[in-house]
């Protein structure tokens, strides 16, 4: 699907006005597949003899469901799960259920019910009993698809096209304080089970250091064992992993603020329109949102989940104990990088009324 995306972004329009510009008389044409402003040295007039094709007229599912079809820095920015499946699941069910066309279910009364189901996930998840477990991992992702579908419900209400971040809104803040108590019910979840149940796996023998004599008394292979994970280990565990969660959100919905700003502008001039789509087109770029797609916060739940349902949660937390803050730190620096790079090819200055940093 993601090579799909990207053949969808290189050959077909992005957006309306592209395709005004397209089927125009004279427009600047730029060089797909520049990123920096160094590589681009001018925009040649070029006359376009046929109208540009829209994707919407080639694509085999209706655009209604189709996720390939509205291209937005977030769509591309979304994990896998939510865009491919949950995404249009949620219109499905808002198509058959109609939650956008009244006013008896709104927005935010999903997203007040789905911190409820996340509490029940996390009840089911602390149990001892791995089938409850499975069942609380089920609940969650419940949860992760009403959480895509308050999304699309709010905006639908506001003929809001694609994925887009509604950012200072009301229902931003609400649906993002929602989602953190989902979180941190789940994430208590996973610490009081590891309390209850520590690990049985990964003890050593040490070689005893009590007199031959005493050792008799206390082992008879005269060989003492580590004890059990303790509860200080495994908080800290839990608290590293919800740190990564932390990281990776805040990083996340910075760039998709940031760059949903700069490369989703309409008060642009038409030289400055060509280089936003010329930087969403390259290589890049979506080399970038492919690694937040695998690295947000909702990708890390979805890991997270998968080992518990697996029965694997120790493990996975101590593989990524350490390697998830060196990869977010990564990711965060390539983006920067490219993200100052953009801007300044695109809007020529870092100041004024650009986007903020």
């Amino acid at each position: 699907m993601d090579v799909n995306l990207y053949i969808r972004i290189q050959d077909y329009p992005i957006r309306d006005r592209e395709i005004r510009l397209l089927n125009g008389s004279t427009v600047l044409r730029p060089t797909m597949g520049v990123t920096s402003s160094s590589a681009v040295t001018s925009a040649v007039p070029h006359r376009q003899p046929q109208e540009a094709a829209r994707y919407e007229d080639v694509a085999w599912v209706s655009c209604d469901l189709n996720p390939l079809c509205d291209v937005t820095v977030k769509a591309m920015m979304l994990d896998h799960t939510n865009h491919y499946l949950f995404a249009p699941m949620a219109t499905l069910l808002d198509n058959l259920a109609g939650f956008s066309k009244g006013e008896l279910i709104t927005p935010n009364m999903i997203s007040f019910f789905h911190v409820f189901v996340a509490v029940a996930s996390g009840r089911m998840v602390a149990s001892d009993s791995l089938g409850y477990r499975r069942i609380g991992v089920v609940l969650f992702q419940f949860r992760t698809f009403l959480d895509d579908l308050d999304g699309h419900v709010a905006r639908a209400k506001k003929h809001i096209r694609g994925e887009r971040s509604d950012i200072g809104s009301a229902g931003y803040y609400i649906d993002g304080i929602c989602d953190a108590l989902g979180c941190i019910a789940l994430m208590i979840g996973v610490f009081v089970f590891l309390k209850n149940n520590p690990p049985r796996r990964g003890y050593t023998q040490l070689q005893s250091i009590i007199p031959v004599s005493e050792s008799k008394n206390c082992s008879e292979s005269g060989v003492i064992y580590k004890v059990k994970v303790t509860t200080k280990k495994v908080a800290r565990k839990v608290l590293c992993y919800s740190g990564i969660l932390v990281l990776s959100s805040t990083g996340w919905n910075r760039y998709i603020a940031i760059y949903q700003d700069m490369l989703e502008r309409e008060d642009v001039t038409p030289t400055q329109f060509l280089h936003q789509e010329q930087a969403f087109r390259s290589t890049w770029f979506f080399v970038i949102c492919w690694l937040w797609r695998i690295a947000n916060v909702h990708a890390l739940l979805h890991f997270l989940l998968l080992s518990v349902f697996c029965d694997k949660l120790w493990e996975y937390l101590r593989m990524i104990q350490y390697a998830g803050f060196v990869a977010l730190l990564a990711i965060i620096s390539v983006a920067e990088m490219h993200l100052l790079g953009a801007q300044n090819y695109i809007y020529k200055s870092l100041t004024g009324n650009n986007t903020s940093l």
